[in-house]
């Protein structure tokens, strides 16, 4: 049986890991074969990148180098662990995902469609089963992600950055609502993940 890939996407403080976790219990139960991985990143190739994308002394990276950056670790990440994992009938939960490059690249920084083209080609086509975006305003995120810890790079973008990023999201969502599934992350993480379940419960019965 072909595998899943299921990935989530938000901004800062919408409450990712939380729901990752669950996630893993709900297909562990099942008896599948999990792996979590996570964008930049997931490969020891694309943790080196991670480190380079989120040092905070790289305040002068150029958009574009940023993009190819974020293409070259996920290029890796496909190749070595997310297809290989799903060809073999693994779930693949992914943190972030190219929905984020769109989000970040295309939008908060204003790089347009070649985005979309640069990480078509890095991922070989390949698509998410279903993606959850967990939908919080920035303001309320950035508060929320201010308790977890020392901000990296992107994180330090200025509110407006967040908002162009912010509004990169939902046009995805509003693009493609047969994968994206928008989940409303300023609930309880008991009723995000309740609604977050029925769609997994609706995505197994399709297989």
């Amino acid at each position: 049986m072909k595998g899943l890939f299921i990935t989530l996407e938000g901004g800062d403080g919408a409450g990712k890991s939380t729901q990752i976790s669950n996630i893993e219990s709900f297909f562990r139960e099942r008896g599948f074969v999990v792996v979590h991985t996570r964008e930049p990143g997931g490969t020891p190739i694309g943790e080196k990148l991670r480190d380079i994308l989120l040092d905070r002394n790289n305040g002068e990276m150029d958009p574009v180098a940023e993009m190819l950056i974020y293409a070259a670790s996920r290029a890796q990440h496909v190749a070595e662990v997310i297809r290989p994992a799903v060809n073999e009938g693994k779930v693949v939960i992914c943190d972030r995902f190219t929905d984020s490059s769109i989000a970040y690249q295309g939008y908060g920084r204003g790089l347009g469609d070649v985005v979309s083209e640069v990480n078509a080609s890095a991922t070989g086509g390949l698509e998410p089963d279903i993606t959850f975006w967990l939908d919080i305003d920035p303001e309320a995120g950035r508060e929320r992600a201010k308790q977890t810890g020392e901000p990296d790079r992107l994180e330090l973008e200025k509110i407006d950055f967040h908002y162009r990023l912010y509004e990169g999201y939902k046009a995805l969502a509003l693009a493609y609502p047969e994968r994206i599934k928008r989940i409303d992350a300023t609930r309880t993480p008991d009723e995000m993940k309740g609604e977050i379940f029925a769609h997994l419960e609706k995505l197994c019965a399709k297989e």
